[in-house]
Order: structure tokens, then sequence, then C-alpha cells
């Protein structure tokens, strides 16, 4: 029988959800996915050491009149290096975070993407093969509008309720990233029950519901299930568009041999699409949702924690090689 890893592999697209560029090396995903928190752990190792000192170089070059700007330049140079090594071990696509500070700004959240696109491109790498990841807010929507109509697809991440999915495919963006582990997460700590099993799992059953929708109201927007906590809740998805696992994940379906029906079949008649959410139906639908107000909150700042300290390491190396 073939491993649960093959057949699913049969049916969605898997992608690494790492910045690990050996584990990607050894996995051969389609895609990747990355995020500040993945960059940090990476930026951490020893095969990551040469990439630190190398975007440190180019930011210092770029002679920018604060020490703040040099680091955010070196952190984004950092996330095209890394990127860009992760892109010789895949065919396909790479997902790249825009700072989550900027999360509730339009304007320097387009810009900073143009700046990372025009950084992936002076390496000789094209923007099909980009993905920018910008956070499910309002504004980070907003962005992915502007970002979609000059040709830079976009990855909406941070995704937790049902009104950031349609506002999402509304706006035209390439890929969604719906989050499952970090729903199952709220709900075990807020609405304790036991187990959930996946026909039960609110995180499941969330992803389930937006691609459902996406594909009878006919939206080419992909779904991409992300932040698995079990090959349970990966097996419920069979079928979803992709998938992005992590290297542990990966390995344990690898190794695990039993059927695998597909969950998620698409459908040929699309119905007609509803009136688009307004900023004001947005706004109400998601603070009426309360795990998706706090996860969305919490996963902003946990990212804008992890883009701190990796500036805080790259300050270091500045540190140590000034005279």
């Amino acid at each position: 029988m073939q491993s649960v890893l093959s057949q699913l592999q049969q049916m969605t697209t898997l992608v690494a959800d790492t910045g690990d560029v050996d584990a990607i090396a050894r996995l051969h995903p389609q895609d990747a996915t990355t995020n500040p928190s993945l960059l940090l752990k990476a930026a951490q190792s020893e095969r990551c050491a040469p990439l630190l000192e190398q975007a440190m170089a180019w930011a210092r070059q770029q002679g920018a009149p604060h020490e703040q700007e040099t680091l955010a330049l070196a952190c984004d140079q950092l996330a095209v290096l890394v990127g860009s090594e992760i892109l010789r071990q895949i065919p396909g696509c790479v997902s790249t975070e825009v700072d989550a500070r900027l999360s509730f700004d339009t304007q320097a959240s387009v810009a900073r993407a143009r700046r990372l696109i025009a950084r992936y491109q002076a390496a000789g790498i094209d923007k099909e093969r980009v993905l920018i990841k910008l956070a499910a807010t309002w504004e980070g929507i907003r962005a992915a509008e502007v970002l979609e109509r000059e040709g830079i697809r976009c990855n909406l991440t941070l995704l937790f309720c049902f009104a950031q999915a349609q506002a999402a495919a509304e706006a035209g963006a390439y890929l969604i990233s719906p989050f499952v582990g970090r729903i199952l997460d709220w709900y075990k700590q807020h609405q304790p029950q036991g187990d959930y099993p996946a026909e039960q799992d609110p995180g499941v059953l969330s992803v389930r519901r937006i691609y459902d929708y996406y594909k009878s109201h006919g939206y080419p927007t992909i779904v991409m299930g992300a932040s698995f906590r079990s090959v349970a809740q990966i097996m419920a998805l069979a079928g979803c568009d992709r998938l992005t696992i992590s290297p542990a994940l990966l390995d344990e379906l690898a190794n695990l041999q039993q059927p695998l029906p597909r969950q998620l079949q698409p459908r040929h008649a699309p119905q007609p699409r509803p009136e688009p959410l307004s900023e004001a139906a947005f706004r109400w639908q998601l603070n009426q949702d309360a795990m998706a107000t706090d996860k969305l909150a919490e996963g902003i700042r946990l990212f804008a924690q992890d883009q701190l300290k990796l500036e805080s390491l790259l300050q270091q190396r500045l540190d140590k090689n000034q005279p």
C-alpha cells in the first residue's frame, strides 16, 4: 500500500512549511512557505550564517539615513536570500512575508512587497515564483488587491474566519492560508470538551466551509490549509487545493500506511456570487468572532516579536563588524 503522503500528493499540492533548506531538499515539496518565526529559526543555524553576513553587507551599502532602516533592509534581503536558496530546491514558488508591523498600513505593505519583489528580481528570480504574504487584515487585503493588479501574487495569512476568506476572494488574492491548528488551540483553551475528532475539529470545519464556498461561487483563489497539529487534521482536508505542512508531519505522513479517501471535492456548476463585503461588514463580522479576533491579533504580535528578534540578531552582526 502507498503511504498516506503519496496518496495525498495525488489529490493535493503539498507545500513545506519551513525555512530549513536542508529539510526542503530532502522532502522535495512543490512549494514552500516561510514567515518571520521560521526565518528567525533558520537565521540561527550555522548554514544561514553566510547569508546573514551577505544581508548586512548589502544593507550597509544602501546608505540608509537611519540604522533602523538598515536593519529593515537587511531583514528583507535575508528573507530573499533564504527564499532564493529554497527556490533552488523546489520547482514551484516560495512565500515571503511582509513585516507584520505593517499589517494595518496598506501603503507601507504595498511598498515593502514591491521592494521584496525587486530584490528577488535582482537575484534573477521571476516574480511568478514568489508569493507575498500579508496578514488578512482589512488593510492587508487591500494591499493584496493593489499588488495583484500589478501582477504580484499574494498569500493572505493569519486567516481565521469566513469574513477574511470572503474579502480575500473578492480582492482577487491568488492564495489564502486558513489556519487549522491555531483555531483548535483556541477552542481547547476556551471551550474544552475533551478530544476534538477530525469531523468536529473547528479548524478543519473552517477550511472545509471556505473551500466549498470558493468552489460553489467560482472564485479562483487557492485554498491552502496551514498550521497543523496532527496528521488527522491533514487527512481530514485531503483534496484541498494545497496544504502547507511542517517537515515533522510530512515525515509522519510518509511513515503512515492506510487508505486515504478524498474529503474535499470541487463543484462544477458555480452559483451567483454575493455582494462584496464592505469594510464595516468585514470589521463587524470579525469582531463578532472572538476566536478570530484573538488569534489574528496574537499572530500579528508574535510575528512582530520574531521580526524584532531577527533585527536584534542582525544588529549583533553589525556591531561585531564595526571598527
